[in-house]
């Protein structure tokens, strides 16, 4: 798992009118909590902020006015309409060796059995608890040869070492349906289509 150091500022204004004077100077307004400390209101380098969020479940060692804080994302938001845009983050203030909650992603390798089934992604992340300085970046789970009607649990898949799920073991994280075949038009229909 990938730590990134990232220098924050304390900010006293709060509204939309001051986010949006904060987003113009290219940063990002946040909000840093988590146990039992009163939140803090930051502002955070947004290109800096972006490029770590490329990693998934990224842990930040943030610098708020020289002390240091290990945190990770909770909860962004994104410019709808502007990709690559983020809003606002929410960060949760961790410390080395505690557990914590976080979904992973889940990727696939293999070719499902021949037939064109299609593989549902049922849960695209799963939900893990992990420590909060080794969270694993995503899972990866076979799929080669499954046919219709198959599906994949999440007691199936697995994590590595540290890692417990925090999901119902018999979730089901992907499934495979079965290919749709064109119906054929009804027999009145062609005399239909025919006369007119």
């Amino acid at each position: 798992m990938s730590e990134v150091k990232i220098s924050a500022e304390a900010r006293t204004e709060f509204g939309k009118g001051a986010a949006r004077r904060l987003r113009r100077a290219d940063k990002l307004p946040a909000v840093v909590y988590g146990h039992g400390e009163a939140p803090v209101h930051v502002a955070l380098p947004h290109h800096d902020t972006l490029m770590a969020l490329k990693t998934s479940n990224v842990l930040i060692d943030l610098d708020i006015d020289g002390k240091s804080h290990l945190v990770i994302p909770k909860a962004v938001q994104r410019d709808v309409l502007r990709q690559g845009i983020l809003e606002h983050i929410d960060l949760l203030l961790v410390k080395r060796g505690e557990k914590v909650q976080v979904e992973i992603p889940v990727h696939t390798e293999g070719e499902l059995a021949p037939g064109g089934n299609l593989l549902e992604h049922v849960l695209n992340a799963l939900p893990v608890e992990a420590e909060a300085t080794h969270i694993p970046e995503s899972v990866t789970v076979s799929i080669a040869g499954l046919d219709a009607g198959a599906s994949v649990l999440a007691k199936d898949i697995t994590l590595p070492k540290g890692t417990t799920l925090a999901v119902e073991e018999d979730a089901v994280v992907l499934q495979v349906l079965a290919a749709q075949a064109e119906e054929a038009p009804a027999e009145g229909a062609e005399d239909e289509a025919a006369e007119a």
